[in-house]
């Protein structure tokens, strides 16, 4: 009959391989690996990628397409208008276009008072105003007013050419690559991160930059190789966060991820 010390030496067998394995995941994986490897380890269950996606389709219907696919009408997208809804964002990139233009010979020739108009969409306009102004000189200056040839480069060389802009980090680069069709990389925004940070996909870390690449991370052996569901994907994450997995005041109790929500389960 097997005794209370055959049970401890079973448990303990049972903890050191479970130890050994998340080990040997960590050096096979990273930190990244981790969390998808520990839920099969204990085999509890996770949501994958590509339900999540799924069910956020299901509740909201084919995602917006983005606002353009040229590359330096997305970075006067970022830049059009500080602190705006994305409403007043497209109304100000909308009357940018029609009473301006987006070249940036076009920009470089508008009065001060003329861009700062379309930066009233949102705050400080006259900073948004000296942001175009930026962006169009350096597109003029050091690409010859084209990005297209900038996007064909291996993806470091995009990203850091990308950087030159305002506004414009390792998120913001990769989103452009994404939306452009240029490099099938799964870019987040903000909102789209904080969705799979609480969902369980990554916890979050004190430097957005960690976040950011844990997420990607664990999410990089799901996710789809074709742009239609990348983009699809970036799309709908980023609409979940910005309409009820918010920053503050979430509304969990009409998420569709719920059940499933390391976050929503605790309301």
């Amino acid at each position: 009959m097997p005794t209370s010390d055959t049970y401890k030496c079973s448990f303990d067998a049972n903890v050191n391989r479970q130890d050994v394995g998340i080990r040997t995941l960590l050096v096979q994986f990273g930190a990244g690996g981790l969390l998808t490897g520990i839920r099969d380890l204990i085999g509890s269950a996770m949501m994958t990628f590509s339900k999540l996606v799924n069910t956020l389709e299901q509740h909201y219907g084919d995602p917006a397409p983005p606002p353009s696919t040229d590359p330096l009408e997305l970075i006067i997208w970022e830049n059009i208008a500080y602190l705006a809804s994305d409403e007043r964002r497209a109304a100000a990139f909308a009357a940018l276009k029609r009473d301006i233009g987006t070249r940036p010979q076009q920009i470089l020739a508008a009065k001060h008072t003329a861009l700062a108009a379309v930066g009233k969409a949102g705050i400080l306009p006259d900073v948004s105003a000296e942001k175009l102004l930026t962006i169009a000189k350096i597109a003029y200056e050091e690409f010859d007013s084209d990005l297209r040839a900038v996007l064909k480069k291996p993806l470091p060389q995009a990203k850091k050419a990308l950087k030159r802009f305002p506004g414009i980090g390792d998120p913001g680069a990769e989103k452009i690559l994404l939306l452009t069709r240029s490099s099938p990389v799964m870019a987040l925004d903000s909102n789209g991160l904080r969705v799979l940070c609480r969902v369980g996909f990554a916890e979050e870390q004190k430097n957005y930059s960690a976040t950011y690449r844990l997420a990607q991370d664990a999410i990089h052996g799901q996710l789809p190789r074709d742009y239609d569901s990348l983009i699809r994907a970036h799309q709908l994450l980023r609409q979940h966060g910005q309409e009820l997995c918010k920053r503050s005041k979430p509304r969990c109790t009409e998420c569709p991820l719920r059940n499933e929500c390391n976050y929503g389960r605790k309301f």
